[in-house]
């Protein structure tokens, strides 16, 4: 079978799209383009409005194929498919399979099974009790030298504007061991930079699922595997961040000197109407140790403007914040209801006008912290981990994009024919653009 995959959302979506892609490519089916594929798999989003209207915008632009073909059909996953259910069946007769964010080990079988009768409609919707494991087939041959590692799923704060814990469900650590065996296998084949995900990686172990393995421990186990040179982690909440995990960001040469750890408002009030359950003061003492812990640490967060309630002085307070921070870059948002959490019951809401002049006022504070950031490394040697041709290449020498320890974007120039994807590279960095860094080789050779 020919299938095309399309994703929407997080870094757990795209981690979840690829591991779809290669368990349904060791079953001999062939990942195509949309043109030419017989089965369509949507993974999709639901945290904000916009993607879950892009979600019913596509699969009805895709169901031409079906209108041509009676054979095509389409497999709805993630958090929309998990909020509408069988809904989708309803709504698109091209639409086979519905599975949720807890079934994603689930659905290659099932895709299989849909193919072989095509009267048949399936959907896997239940939440189970503990982390899913999923078979591991065999990588892409010339794999990234990147991975992300998901060690649990779904969330226990119930933020009071976040319809994840109703559409991932509550916590779930993965086992340790299973973790473990996986980061080893990914360093075994070259990957040489992990990114371990979930929902809040700091709360990590405080479900059974976890083994009574704090996340501090777990990050320092799969730090000591041999062949990991870049170690990161996303997403963080303020609220469950060990003293032992900022510790380790000075204690742990291959943990990057990169964290992102959302804010969402500089309002005290606002924070506590979102059920975050720190304040301004606890979110600055964490960035204090942190910059303690590891100088010149990078920091990124998420942003939500015009909140239920957010008064003028309340958006202030949040581009002071910002700017006392000087994060390098952030997710800002418009706030939107989402169906079921606790936020659609406030008042009052705030108009669009208003909303959309205070995320432009914020985004603009945001790009000049940005370009501020990155001309500040313009001068300096990092290194590289260079992951394949940039998107624009300029006339003559062609140019590679990669990431510093910190995560930037920087683009290089090659002046060789050598294929160095996956290499680490050293490099000077000579120009600071809008969101990248451009940089050129440092020392003799590479």
């Amino acid at each position: 079978m020919k299938f095309h995959v399309i994703s929407f959302g997080c870094q757990m979506n795209a981690n979840d799209s690829d591991w779809l892609v290669r368990a349904l490519e060791s079953r001999g089916w062939t990942e195509t383009p949309e043109e030419q594929a017989s089965v369509f798999i949507v993974n999709t989003c639901s945290v904000r409005e916009k993607p879950e209207q892009k979600v019913y915008s596509l699969l009805g632009r895709l169901e031409q194929y079906a209108r041509r073909d009676g054979g095509v059909f389409a497999a709805v996953g993630g958090c929309v498919a998990q909020q509408v259910g069988r809904g989708f069946f309803e709504r698109f007769s091209f639409v086979r399979l519905v599975f949720g964010t807890d079934a994603v080990a689930l659905a290659p079988e099932a895709l299989e099974r849909l193919a072989q009768s095509p009267d048949e409609r399936l959907a896997l919707l239940d939440f189970l009790p503990t982390y899913a494991e999923r078979e591991d087939p065999a990588p892409k041959a010339g794999g990234p030298a990147q991975a992300f590692v998901n060690i649990m799923q779904g969330c226990d704060n119930f933020c009071t504007y976040c319809i994840v814990p109703y559409v991932r469900g509550r916590q779930k650590s993965r086992q340790p061991g299973a973790v473990l065996a996986e980061c080893r296998g990914l360093a075994a084949r070259g990957v040489r930079e992990i990114t371990l995900l979930g929902q809040n990686v700091n709360s990590f172990g405080l479900d059974r699922g976890g083994a009574g393995v704090s996340f501090a421990q777990l990050l320092r186990q799969v730090a000591a595997i041999p062949g990991v040179e870049r170690l990161r982690f996303t997403t963080s909440h303020p609220k469950d961040i060990a003293d032992e995990v900022i510790a380790a960001f000075g204690e742990l040469e291959n943990l990057c000197p990169a964290l992102h750890l959302p804010l969402q408002s500089g309002s005290d009030a606002i924070l506590k109407r979102m059920g975050r359950r720190y304040d301004t003061a606890r979110y600055l003492d964490i960035v204090e140790r942190l910059q303690r812990a590891r100088p010149g640490i990078s920091l990124s967060t998420d942003l939500i403007v015009g909140f239920p309630g957010e008064t003028d002085a309340d958006f202030e307070a949040t581009l002071r914040m910002v700017e006392r921070v000087g994060f390098e870059s952030s997710f800002s948002f418009k706030y939107s209801d989402r169906p079921g959490v606790a936020a659609v019951r406030m008042e009052p809401k705030i108009d669009e006008e208003t909303a959309a002049a205070r995320l432009e006022h914020l985004q603009n504070l945001q790009n000049t912290l940005t370009k501020d950031c990155l001309e500040k490394c313009v001068g300096t040697q990092t290194v590289v981990l260079i992951e394949g041709p940039s998107r624009k290449q300029d006339a003559g020498a062609p140019s590679l994009r990669g990431r510093d320890p910190a995560g930037r974007t920087v683009n290089v120039t090659l002046d060789g024919g050598a294929d160095l994807t996956g290499k680490m590279v050293p490099v000077r960095l000579v120009e600071a653009k809008k969101h990248s860094l451009v940089g050129e080789k440092a020392g003799a050779s590479w």
